[in-house]
């Protein structure tokens, strides 16, 4: 990563990325063209999982070709140029956090073990609960399991970025806090917080 201010090597924050997004994309070569797909993921057991249909484009590259990216985007504010105090465009930006990918496909087979996956995605999704968890011994759950493909991403490289105005002066930060909490929106407020928990002095 060329700057360096914003990569991240801490397991707990690239974990706390991960499980505050609800998808990511992933990137695949088909039909010797790039083929990209969002979807529904939870990183379990220091891997990828989704899920989806046993037919269709994607489950056609994946056989054909099993090396694959995978992306995932948390946006925090958008920042305007205006709260730089100039009236050149140069400063627009927008903080994020994110995590790449570079790893290798399987579809499980075992139903045991698709089963703990879609149980582990339901607890990411739906942590509140209110759901029967899912095994394979259980009959409302086995033709579901059945039918889903379950697909296993072996991690082979992985980066995190973080950019929230790590590159900028304490004079500049404290204007950026100042703008964000006058801007007052839910996205800002969240925002200060990732702010004041990567720029500490």
């Amino acid at each position: 990563m060329r700057r360096k201010e914003f990569n991240i090597e801490d397991k707990q924050i690239i974990l706390k990325i991960l499980s505050s997004c609800e998808y990511g994309v992933l990137s695949l070569i088909s039909e010797d063209k790039p083929y990209s797909v969002a979807l529904n993921f939870v990183y379990f057991q220091d891997k990828l999982y989704f899920h989806g249909a046993k037919e269709g484009r994607k489950v056609e590259a994946i056989r054909d070709n099993n090396k694959a990216s995978f992306l995932v985007v948390k946006p925090y504010s958008l920042i305007p140029s205006y709260f730089s105090n100039t009236i050149a465009a140069c400063p627009a930006t927008q903080f994020f956090s994110s995590v790449f990918f570079e790893g290798e496909i399987k579809q499980i087979e075992n139903k045991n073990k698709k089963a703990e996956v879609l149980n582990a995605l339901m607890e990411k999704l739906q942590s509140e609960g209110g759901y029967e968890p899912i095994a394979y011994e259980k009959a409302m759950y086995k033709k579901m399991i059945e039918k889903t493909a379950v697909f296993e991403f072996t991690v082979l490289n992985l980066s995190c970025k973080v950019k929230v105005g790590q590159n900028l002066n304490n004079m500049q930060k404290n204007n950026m806090l100042e703008k964000l909490s006058n801007r007052n929106t839910q996205i800002d407020k969240q925002t200060i917080k990732v702010i004041k928990e990567f720029n500490k002095d």
